[in-house]
């Protein structure tokens, strides 16, 4: 799948097949977060690759908005070092991870933005690393409409040159 057919086509998944993640994908999804371009090539972000059953029920009762985390055979939970861009480079990095999962019919979803403390401890996360989201990853249960996005139309969020000039 080309980029831009991934972007297009990309959805929310909140229900996954009971099918694990192969190797080789959980191996791409996380170099394409790695391989995100950053700041000043600070590289802000740590990935923790969670599989583990009981793990991934936990991070679902701690998520308060991603109880679907524990259906899911694979989860990254994304932490940043302190820099004024690391919100920005994370979540550059959660993006790659997200259209890169998709490209190989992969679903996912982003979980919380900030009140994650309590995860710090189930994993052991420092306390100078700040989570920034836990991002579920399956194959989805249901077949869904790719490319199906309700959208402001083009001429309500693109201005050309200056604002509320038409892009046309």
């Amino acid at each position: 799948m080309d980029v831009f057919e991934a972007i297009r086509t990309v959805l929310a998944v909140r229900h996954y097949q009971e099918k694990l993640v192969p190797e080789d994908a959980v191996r791409q999804i996380v170099e394409a977060g790695h391989l995100t371009a950053s700041s000043m090539n600070g590289q802000p972000w740590h990935f923790i690759v969670i599989e583990d059953r009981e793990t991934l029920g936990q991070l679902a009762t701690l998520a308060r908005s991603g109880p679907y985390i524990a259906q899911a055979p694979l989860a990254i939970v994304v932490g940043m070092e302190q820099s004024p861009f690391a919100v920005s480079d994370a979540s550059r990095a959660v993006q790659s991870m997200i259209l890169t999962a998709w490209a190989r019919g992969i679903g996912s979803n982003w979980v919380g933005f900030n009140n994650l403390q309590d995860v710090r401890p189930l994993l052991g996360i420092p306390e100078n690393i700040e989570i920034l989201a836990i991002v579920p990853f399956g194959y989805p249960a249901t077949s869904l409409g790719k490319g199906l996005k309700k959208r402001k139309p083009l001429g309500e969020v693109v201005h050309r040159g200056r604002w509320n000039q038409p892009f046309e």
